[in-house]
């Protein structure tokens, strides 16, 4: 509304209805362009500015529209009924209360509004048909419930019956027990026919299938229903869950794992498909539940009778559900409470010592899975205070261990640093900085027992890792490490002796003139890595040392080209990271990122080399093999060998290893992988495609964005049906429409509209996906940008997108120059842009009518801009003009009357007689 002149006075009530019915024709004209959020808002603020009770009606009446579309269907309800408390008589809000009410799943009270809707408008065939659809379908589900009664209870009957013999029997009852949980009447008919007793009844038999049964139909009836958690988990009680969570059966302690998150899950967020009143249930506290559950997780973890795999279990679920998901987040209490009450419980999981007597059983991960979850509990903290205590609780259990403990004691102390060096770092240093503790580590380097020394070199490695004790480890730990290296009789100690020379040997990384070691042993000790990597009577654990090793080495681009020569070393390191053992896969992952150059590298400024070299400072110089046709050939050899199902197998691993930092060196593998148009086929082929949809969905934002854009390399040049079959085409378009964000660079930006032309062009399912994620607005910004290339594939994605509905009527909206835009594109000397614009118009105007009329409207230059593509010398401009024409001759008596009138009528006559041009 334009401003009144300051000093004149309006009197406020005027004012405010003016304002409220200019947004209300707003957001009218808007929900008629399709932009339902835009409308939204302006019937939001026309109610702020708007007393009247009739008015606030209608736009209470307008937004419940705008829900319905957005698909938020409980404030559709709300709204729709606040206009019905008005004006009882409202047919529409009553029509769309019911449509909301049918969504939520409260078919009787929908039947009711629409049973109003007809009396009050007997003749709408509209209301009648919805009436009878809906009847219809109500029936239906009441023969599925009363069937659903009498099946549940014969499938716990078989299951539960002693004397039963046959297997496939019960195996069908289990699933279709499993099945019927997964749909919410199935899950409510099992709830309410005391089906939790039943279950519980199931998990004491001791039976694996059993008690898989039992715990994958808890997930289903837990899953979004907080209520009915909270009854579940007080019946079942938290100590009955743990202690599946810790049995030896490995299969039923992942599914206990399962349940236990699904449930965390909905007692976090509930009430996604809680039954509703007309207001919200009764608000449930489950705070208590959420810490009960955690504390029992956390004594889980030094309890001596949990099963390794469920001591697992029970880190990886407190990796999941403690820490904050994001920092908008601001609320960090439950970490705060999980550092007070378990950080030295964790600690305990981190510090054992595999095969002393008395300690925990754990299995490879154990300690790795402890480190991530420290680290995760560290970065939680937001003030140094928090930190602080963090760090004196760590170092308190150091020292609870180092002293007065003898060997055994000291021994659990420096597993603890290097727990914590592999974790939140920052306590490792200080940790290590306790006296004695870097003293007991050099002393025990000359232990003649093997456990003890291997405690002590990978401590010795992980410090050599952090840049503040480099410095101290390089002057006492190179020759410590050298000597192990020469004199061990035992390839386990000497090979980690080697990965430790080998970190703080490449301390230059890929600076090749900043080398710490003489000539040629970089390359001595890369041999020697690949000789165990490929000796297979060496233990899995011990051979993660050696592709540690080569993750540092590799830096060196000699040993990336001698690595990728030996083709054995390459596919023992793929079976690696196939393996249980996920420790390795940061490990490869960092070896595959150098072997593939996909590392950051910034191209030093020429100004600034020559100050450097003036100042002599040192300048970082790139090895003449890191050149691209060198990478060019690693990658082609690496593909040979089959890396792409190794890193499949890597991103499928749901374990704490693979952290998002291990994904984002994943991602910037792929990419590299796809650089070349000719390797995408191979990659999709050995489930390339597959891998990169989670890559791109979560992790790091540079991970996400690396994935995105390796997907969009394949969407491009692939036909995007074969490479992502079935449901999967759908899951690509999250990851493409984020390669439009502002922040992304014009490559990127580039790529991802050309990749969405592509899914734009196939189905209408597809453009739908496209604008559901909000693409279109960000579509027709990248067509005003100035690079020619952008504004094009722009062009070109909008002509595929114009043949959906919604994106046609944009065209026509009030106050929009869209139309105009692509009218002078179709004029502009650019003529693949002309082609896409005149391509764009030539799809409208047969497709949407009404947009003929507009043409004229736009610009004074549309007859010429016309005129000029039927003269073109391209065969496709000129068909493309024809087709624009003769759709506008059709639609209109005057704008055809205005094409006659022009030289227009001459022009078809010429083209008409050329047989050239059929």
């Amino acid at each position: 509304a334009a401003p009144s002149p300051r000093g004149a006075r309006v009197p406020a009530g005027a004012r405010a209805q003016v304002t409220a019915a200019q947004l209300r024709e707003r957001g009218n004209a808007l929900f008629q362009a399709g932009d339902h959020g835009a409308a939204l808002a302006a019937y939001t603020r026309a109610l702020s500015l708007c007393d009247a009770g009739p008015e606030r009606a209608v736009l209470h009446r307008n937004r419940a529209a705008c829900y319905l579309r957005l698909e938020d269907y409980a404030k559709a309800e709300a709204d729709a009924s606040k206009a019905i408390e008005a004006d009882g008589r409202d047919v529409k809000a009553l029509f769309r209360r019911s449509q909301a009410l049918q969504k939520l799943g409260r078919l009787d009270q929908a039947v009711s509004d629409l049973q109003r809707c007809v009396s009050l408008e007997p003749k709408n065939k509209a209301f009648q048909e919805a009436l009878r659809a809906l009847g219809s379908s109500m029936q239906e589900k009441m023969k599925t419930m009363s069937c659903t009664d009498s099946k549940v209870e014969q499938m716990f009957q078989i299951l539960l019956d002693p004397e039963e013999k046959d297997a496939d029997k019960k195996q069908k009852a289990a699933q279709n027990l499993i099945v019927l949980a997964r749909e919410e009447a199935g899950a409510e008919k099992i709830f309410q026919s005391d089906g939790v007793r039943l279950l519980t009844e199931l998990l004491d038999t001791a039976k694996a299938d059993l008690m898989l049964a039992a715990l994958r139909t808890l997930v289903g009836l837990c899953s979004g229903h907080r209520s009915r958690t909270m009854a579940i988990l007080s019946e079942l009680g938290a100590p009955r869950l743990l202690a599946v969570l810790g049995v030896e059966h490995e299969q039923v302690s992942l599914a206990a794992c399962n349940l236990l998150h699904v449930m965390f899950d909905s007692l976090k967020e509930g009430l996604q498909k809680d039954f509703r009143g007309k207001e919200d249930a009764v608000v449930l506290d489950s705070s208590k539940d959420l810490k009960l559950l955690i504390k029992h997780l956390l004594e889980l973890l030094e309890l001596e009778g949990a099963s390794a795999h469920g001591r697992d279990n029970a880190l990886n679920l407190l990796i999941k559900v403690v820490p904050r998901k994001s920092p908008k987040e601001t609320n960090n209490s439950m970490s705060l409470w999980v550092i007070d009450q378990g950080l030295k419980k964790i600690l305990e999981v981190g510090s054992t010592v595999c095969g002393t007597p008395g300690s925990l059983p754990v299995t490879e991960n154990s300690r790795m899975s402890a480190s991530v979850l420290l680290s995760k509990l560290y970065d939680d903290l937001k003030c140094d205070a928090e930190r602080e205590n963090f760090h004196h609780l760590c170092e308190d259990y150091v020292r609870s261990w180092f002293e007065g403990h003898e060997l055994a004691g000291k021994l659990r102390a420096i597993q603890t640093v290097s727990c914590l060096l592999q974790g939140p770092s920052d306590a490792g240093n200080r940790v290590l900085e306790l006296e004695g503790i870097m003293d007991s580590v050099l002393s025990l380097c000359a232990s003649v027992c093997e456990a003890h020394q291997l405690v002590v070199v990978e401590a010795l490695i992980h410090a050599a890792d952090k840049a503040k004790r480099a410095s101290f480890i390089t002057a006492n730990g190179v020759s410590l490490l050298k000597e192990i290296y020469k004199h061990s009789e035992r390839d386990s100690i000497r090979i980690r002796a080697l990965v430790g020379l080998c970190k703080l040997g490449s301390a230059g990384g890929t600076d090749f003139s900043m080398k710490q070691f003489a000539e040629g042993s970089t390359m001595k000790l890369a041999k020697q890595c690949r000789k165990w990597l490929c000796n297979e009577t060496i233990d899995a654990g011990t051979r993660r040392w050696a592709v540690e090793g080569l993750a540092y080495l590799t830096f060196d681009a000699d040993v990336k080209e001698e690595f990728v020569e030996d083709k054995a070393a390459m596919q023992a390191m793929f079976h690696l990271a196939k393996s249980e053992d996920r420790s390795v896969l940061y490990a490869v992952a960092s070896t595959l990122v150098n072997c593939t150059n996909s590392y950051d590298h910034e191209e030093p400024d020429p100004q600034m080399l020559e100050l450097a070299k003036y100042a002599k400072q040192h300048i970082p110089e790139q090895h003449p093999k890191d050149k691209p046709d060198f990478v060019k050939r690693r990658v082609r050899k690496l593909l040979t060998a089959g890396v792409v199902s190794a890193l499949a197998c890597m991103v499928k691993s749901e374990n704490p290893a693979l952290t998002n930092s291990c994904r984002e060196l994943i991602s910037r593998v792929f990419l590299a992988l796809v650089e070349e148009a000719e390797d995408r086929g191979s990659v999709v082929a050995q489930g390339g495609g597959k891998a990169l949809i989670p890559l791109s969905l979560e992790g790091t934002e540079v991970g996400q964005t690396k994935a995105a854009q390796a997907l969009a390399k394949i969407t491009i040049t692939s036909n995007p049906e074969m490479a992502f079959p079935g449901e999967r085409i759908y899951e690509v378009v999250r990851p493409l429409v984020s390669l439009l964000h502002l922040q992304r660079t014009g490559l990127e930006n580039f790529e991802g509209l050309m990749a969405l032309t592509n899914l734009a062009g196939i189905s209408e399912r597809l453009r739908q996906k496209i604008l559901k994620e909000k693409a279109v607005p960000m579509i027709e910004g990248y067509m005003f940008e100035e690079h020619e290339l952008i504004r094009l594939a722009a062009t070109e994605c909008m002509c595929n997108m114009a043949m959906s509905k919604e994106v046609q009527e944009l065209f026509l909206a009030e106050g929009s120059d869209r139309l105009k835009l692509m009218v002078l594109y179709s004029g502009e000397e650019d003529e693949k842009l002309r082609r896409a614009a005149s391509g764009t118009l030539a799809m409208l105007t047969a497709l949407h009518p009404p947009i003929c009329k507009r043409i004229p409207q736009v610009t004074v230059h549309w007859l010429e801009i016309l005129q000029a593509l039927l003269l073109s010398p391209s065969t496709e401009l000129q068909h493309r003009g024809a087709v624009v024409v003769m759709n506008m001759m059709a639609a209109e008596r005057e704008v055809a009357e205005q094409l006659i009138a022009s030289e227009m009528l001459e022009i078809l006559s010429v083209l008409a007689k050329d047989k050239d041009k059929p």
